[in-house]
């Protein structure tokens, strides 16, 4: 089982931090139907900005203690690093997507 810590950057510019054992970009989705953190749901729309992927829950649980103590500055700086594996997740979706379309792609 995947464990990540992600953060999310509210409406209002702040950062959420949490972890997870479900994929990121699903936890966007249940922060945006509401369904999350009653921080997201009061300040949301929500959007992902950082992924990290840990061992384990108990791993996970101490970063995403670690995260919260950064000042908004210092998260702002995480987002930048190469521990953000959001654009690699990103892309592996897309790749997802594409492999599952039904219509063959029009080429130019």
């Amino acid at each position: 089982m995947r464990f990540y810590c992600y953060m999310v950057e509210c409406a209002n510019g702040a950062f959420y931090t949490g972890w997870s054992n479900d994929p990121p970009v699903r936890r966007e989705k249940t922060h945006n139907a509401g369904r999350g953190a009653r921080y997201t749901r009061v300040n949301g729309p929500v959007r992902l900005v950082y992924v990290e992927e840990v061992a384990d829950k108990a791993t996970a649980l101490k970063r995403e203690l670690e995260i919260k103590k950064l000042r908004h500055t210092a998260k702002g700086k995480l987002i930048k690093t190469e521990n953000n594996i959001l654009v690699q997740i990103l892309v592996q979706n897309s790749d997802d997507v594409d492999a599952t379309k039904d219509e063959p792609e029009l080429l130019d």
